[in-house]
């Protein structure tokens, strides 16, 4: 199987690497700016944010887990991890202005959003079915074909990794100009959540990169087998 082979490995690595030193950057940013106060909490900076684009129909809520927050355009609910919910520092607002840049971009129908929200059954389905899909025909010459047809299946999931980063980066960059539009946070602090923000945006081109390694794996393993 794949994951026994060495040249797999290969292809990954560098985002592999990539990845890791994404995570470290985001601990390492995110517990400079918790040390850094700020004059709201993530949630009053979400409700802040929210209310002033007329979006007040949108919750905030608090969910368990460690920087779990997301916004869920189904239920049009910000969801906040404690950490970020009910702190008043530098990274819990950045992150929560960025989850709140998110629900911007659902109320302005944002071409890029709303093509990932379409793709999101597709990816989802791809990415589970894919891997069964490439192993079955990389074990079983006469069933080829369904090694075909899941790097075709996986090459959905790479597309949604592709169209989520203009997705992300928007959302941070519209995060930074409300924080600063509306007095949240000051010119000397914006560094703080920049620096957590920027170091957020680098592990979804890791897994970006990670995406296309793989799919560009399956298409070598798949024309190797067919020589």
């Amino acid at each position: 199987m794949f994951i026994f082979d060495p040249m797999y490995f290969v292809f990954i690595a560098p985002a592999l690497i990539l990845g890791l030193w994404a995570q470290f950057r985001v601990k390492a940013t995110f517990a400079a700016a918790q040390r850094m106060a700020a004059p709201l909490s993530g949630a009053a900076a979400a409700r802040h944010i929210l209310d002033s684009a007329g979006l007040r129909d949108v919750d905030v809520q608090q969910i368990p887990g460690h920087l779990s927050d997301h916004y869920d355009p189904r239920d049009k609910v910000l969801r906040l991890s404690p950490e970020v919910f009910q702190s008043r520092t530098l990274a819990a607002v950045g992150i929560a202005a960025h989850e709140a840049g998110h629900a911007l971009q659902d109320a302005r129908a944002y071409v890029p959003l709303v093509i990932r929200n379409a793709a999101v059954p597709a990816a989802s389905f791809g990415s589970n079915a894919s891997m069964f899909l490439v192993l079955i025909g990389m074990i079983f010459e006469p069933l080829a074909f369904l090694f075909l047809a899941g790097i075709l299946l996986f090459a959905l999931v790479v597309v949604f990794q592709i169209v989520n980063l203009p997705v992300e980066f928007n959302a941070s960059s519209q995060a930074k100009a409300q924080l600063a539009q509306l007095g949240i946070v000051g010119p000397d602090q914006m560094v703080y959540v920049s620096r957590v923000l920027r170091a957020a945006a680098w592990t979804y081109v890791a897994g970006t990169l990670q995406a296309i390694m793989i799919l560009l794996y399956y298409i070598w393993r798949y024309s190797a087998s067919r020589d």
